[in-house]
């Protein structure tokens, strides 16, 4: 765990999104990537409840993918490249 952080922290380019230690993806490691993080919660919070109270299931999952993609697109460019990492 402390390798970890220690990851984490070694940011001397100022990504917002580092990858992750373990698999494919990556993880929020300063205040804008997890800005974006939470705006995201937030925006599919609010689709479910406007979407899916009134039974229109279609378009949450249009929503849902729309606001995924923005976040790939977003970590993409302000992340580190990614690639599949089996740890340090």
């Amino acid at each position: 765990m402390i390798n970890y952080f220690k990851y984490i922290k070694n940011n001397p380019k100022g990504y917002w999104f580092k990858r992750k230690l373990y698999g494919w993806g990556w993880v929020p490691v300063k205040w804008q990537g997890w800005l974006i993080t939470l705006i995201l919660i937030i925006f599919v919070t609010y689709a479910a409840i406007i979407f899916l109270i009134k039974g229109k299931l279609i378009e949450y999952f249009v929503s849902l993918v729309f606001a995924i993609v923005i976040l790939i697109y977003i970590a993409y460019k302000t992340g580190e490249k990614p690639r599949w990492s089996w740890g340090r």
